[in-house]
């Protein structure tokens, strides 16, 4: 039994283990064999490269800070008061977290950018990409705290109130132990996908603030370096693994807590709740409302810009957009649950499940071009390259609802005389069946926006909206710009699409 039971890890093992070391571990091998001896030193005595360094911690680390201010009395203010649209309010939280990084790059354009919206020219500064980073990531934080606070249990509360606590003391005695390993989960996190973040540094970095991710780009595509582009490349795969394994980390200790009891939202009681409720809703407001809002009102005036609809071009774009996202989503299928059944039986691959989220779209494309030269332009390396990015979302929303499983119900099963496949089939795989959903609706927003690959591994004819979108933004004249606002708008309609699979389910 043993032996079978080894033979059947092993034949598992096969795929999803097989899959990670082709497209992670040996490209990675082969941007090690560009790395010389003395790169490492002149990139880092170049005045040039440490700006570029310093520029990319700094702008991860001050979108930690901001996103931390202002997530944290928001993330209080939903789990502790009641209010009208809260419900909606959570339900919608990471709706700017699925949509494309293109998407809030364009945003954030059409509000601040040449002819933007709220406040017109304030392109070519550091705030454009600090405000795109907290877009994007303010949700993540949110969330983290939300759940952090909901982790309290009322009777802690309770004693403190009764004991005279304030609410200040309350905060710091009682709710800030519990808050903060989910805190430091999100802000690794945050972290994390500013410092590797590519399509956002692309569109509003410009030439003075790209980070090293853009730089790589370039130090490819236009200048063939691929000696310091190869050391770049190392660089922000030790600084991203060191964030990952801190996030799984933190992640792990948090969610080794019990369930307890919290106490119920209730409606604000102060003129201190009342104004922080409203302080929150302006963030929320500001910093995740109003950018798509932008991109929406830029598409309905964009006038006769509307033709790009029709055009071949265009079509083609959405045809490519949504064929590589469904053969790349039914791969991801696969993989996601091949390693999910994987960590059942093998539980230290659990921790690989997070290796492609350490590992930028940058990186993987680039080590996938030095290793497999003769394939950068076939379409199954590029597909293979998007399953990469998506099915760790399957792998972990299968492995977690697994995990929660009672074992009764198998057992049952089994007692009644049901074989290990007809229990896997009938019991197992319905209650799998939501997080499958969940797993794969995230994985498809993230094929669906992807643009840091197809840039690097796509033909010309193989243009998605994505890359679309940033060639018309590339060529001057306002039409090429409202044109891009079109595309953008019609990108942030098939994410939003993709967001109410999502969230139908989660409302179930």
């Amino acid at each position: 039994m043993n032996l079978r039971r080894l033979c059947t890890t092993l034949l598992l093992a096969l795929v999803p283990l097989g899959f990670l070391a082709v497209m992670v571990v040996a490209p990675l091998f082969a941007l090690a064999a560009y790395d010389s001896g003395g790169m490492v030193r002149e990139i880092l005595q170049d005045g040039y490269m440490r700006h570029r360094i310093g520029w990319t911690v700094f702008q991860a680390a001050v979108t930690c800070m901001l996103t931390v201010l202002a997530g944290v009395p928001t993330g209080w203010v939903l789990a502790r008061l009641d209010f009208f649209g809260r419900g909606w309010i959570l339900r919608l939280l990471m709706l700017p977290f699925v949509m494309p990084t293109l998407v809030a790059g364009m945003g954030v354009l059409a509000l601040f950018g040449a002819h933007g919206a709220l406040w017109a020219g304030w392109q070519d500064t550091p705030y454009l990409l600090l405000y795109g980073n907290v877009f994007f990531n303010l949700p993540v934080l949110v969330r983290s705290a939300y759940q952090g606070f909901m982790q309290v249990p009322e009777a802690r509360l309770q004693t403190a109130r009764t004991l005279g606590a304030g609410a200040w003391r309350r905060f710091t005695d009682v709710e800030w132990p519990v808050l903060r390993p989910w805190l430091a989960g999100g802000a690794c996190l945050v972290f994390l996908y500013c410092f590797s973040g590519f399509g956002l540094a692309l569109l509003l970095g410009g030439n003075r603030y790209a980070t090293v991710e853009v730089e790589v780009y370039q130090l490819i595509a236009y200048e063939l370096d691929m000696a310091q582009a190869s050391v770049l490349v190392w660089l922000v795969l030790a600084v991203t693994a060191a964030a990952g394994l801190l996030y799984a980390r933190l992640s792990r200790n948090a969610a080794a807590g019990k369930t307890v009891r919290v106490p119920a939202p209730r409606r604000p009681q102060s003129a201190g709740e009342r104004l922080l409720l409203a302080a929150a809703l302006l963030v929320l407001l500001f910093c995740c409302v109003l950018p798509l809002g932008a991109v929406g009102a830029k598409a309905l005036a964009a006038g006769d810009s509307w033709r790009v609809l029709a055009e071949a071009d265009t079509l083609a774009a959405l045809w490519n957009t949504l064929r590589f996202s469904a053969m790349a989503v039914l791969l991801a299928a696969a993989l996601g649950i091949l390693h999910a059944c994987l960590v059942r039986r093998a539980p230290w691959v659990r921790g690989l499940t997070f290796l492609p989220f350490m590992v930028s779209p940058v990186c993987v494309a680039f080590g996938v071009l030095l290793l497999y030269p003769d394939w950068t332009a076939s379409l199954p390396l590029l597909i293979a390259t998007y399953a990469l990015l998506a099915y760790p979302f399957v792998a972990k929303d299968v492995s977690a609802a697994w995990d929660a499983l009672p074992p009764d119900y198998a057992d049952a099963a089994r007692s009644m005389g049901a074989s290990r496949f007809q229990t896997a089939l009938y019991v197992t795989a319905p209650l799998l069946k939501p997080a499958l959903r969940r797993g794969l609706t995230f994985a498809a927003a993230t094929c669906a926006g992807e643009f840091a690959a197809t840039l690097f591994l796509s033909r010309p004819e193989w243009q998605t909206l994505t890359t679309l979108i940033y060639r018309y933004l590339g060529t001057a004249g306002a039409d090429n710009y409202a044109r891009a606002m079109v595309l953008t708008a019609v990108l942030m309609a098939v994410a939003l699409a993709i967001f109410l699979v999502l969230d139908a389910e989660e409302g179930r």
